[in-house]
């Protein structure tokens, strides 16, 4: 029986190779396309600007053409994962010749708003409502930020301000940028941003909570230049752009995890999060839901949500964090 199957065996075998051989040719008419490797995926990374895949993300709209109805988003009661292939734009209130994306709103129950912002040349920003106080984060290109007092400050890459509620400040953009920007409501004044070719802004809004005797100031910096603060128990490294002072009722954490670091602490907690996924991929947990997540994917988790993140890949995870600080919850 063995030796009667032999001749058969042989021709499968010989078919199969033929088969991959001509799946796996570099000539164009192969079957199937290999990916590329390692080495050449992190190469073309390399030539890139920092934060670039935040606004080229792996997964668009470009790149699922062909699977229709598909998004990695998810919305529940105590979390939200939103995902750049569901992103929906439209005229943004307020401001001129700009589009907005609403990523994380009271709608779905948080007490901060989260939005992309993308103006085109000659655009303007309409002013934030009253009393909020607002962080800007650079990902992409540059912008000059000018306070009431007529200072200039160039934010980078990776540069950030934050500017006190009802505070004057205009931002004006070079040939392109890309900010996250945080916003929290406070006390008295306007801001304006203007851009004069282009520029994509992360937004965080939320109506400021003051204390007597207590108030925030214009801070303008870079992650660099913020030191690594012990974190007892983790491995990962954490920078807090904000200080932690009780002026401030919100700060902006830096998250750096190499490939392979994870939570140690699965977290519950009443704090609020919004979170921005700068560089890297790897696996949330929100409750009971395990999410793949990657660059350019915004995450909300609601007070005492379970929350806990791995990093995966061959590079780094980096991602930026709101977080409610220094108030009573009651």
């Amino acid at each position: 029986m063995l030796t009667s199957s032999l001749p058969s065996l042989l021709l499968l075998l010989s078919l199969s190779s033929n088969f991959l051989n001509a799946a796996l040719s570099d000539d164009g008419g192969g079957l199937f396309c290999s990916a590329p490797s390692v080495f050449e995926t992190e190469t073309a990374s390399s030539s890139k600007p920092l934060y670039w895949k935040v606004t080229n993300p792996t997964l668009s709209p470009s790149h699922l053409q062909d699977l229709p109805g598909f998004t990695r988003s998810v919305y529940k009661g105590d979390h939200a994962l939103i995902t750049p292939e569901s992103h929906v734009f439209s005229p943004l209130p307020g401001w001129t010749n700009t589009l907005g994306a609403y990523l994380i709103t009271p709608a779905m129950g948080s007490h901060f708003v989260m939005y992309l912002a993308k103006m085109q040349e000659n655009s303007k920003s309409g002013l934030p409502p009253n009393d909020v106080e607002r962080f800007l984060f650079v990902v992409q290109g540059s912008a000059t930020l000018t306070n009431a007092s007529g200072a200039h400050h160039q934010l980078m890459v990776d540069s950030y301000a934050y500017l006190a509620p009802n505070s004057k400040h205009s931002l004006e953009c070079d040939a392109s940028a890309t900010l996250v920007v945080f916003e929290r409501r406070f006390v008295s004044s306007r801001s304006v941003i203007e851009c004069d070719a282009s520029a994509t802004l992360v937004v965080f809004e939320r109506r400021y909570s003051p204390l007597e005797n207590h108030f925030t100031k214009q801070i303008v910096g870079s992650t660099d230049q913020q030191p690594l603060l012990e974190t007892p128990g983790e491995v990962f490294e954490l920078r807090k752009l904000l200080p932690p002072s009780l002026p401030y009722d919100f700060n902006i954490h830096i998250m750096d995890f190499q490939p392979g670091e994870f939570l140690n602490v699965k977290e519950v907690h009443y704090n609020q999060h919004g979170l921005l996924l700068l560089e890297g991929q790897g696996i949330y947990r929100l409750a009971d839901s395990w999410y793949p997540v990657q660059s350019g994917d915004a995450i909300w988790m609601a007070p005492f949500v379970p929350q806990w993140y791995a990093a995966l890949g061959k590079t780094r995870t980096r991602y930026l964090l709101y977080k409610d600080v220094n108030r009573n919850p009651l």
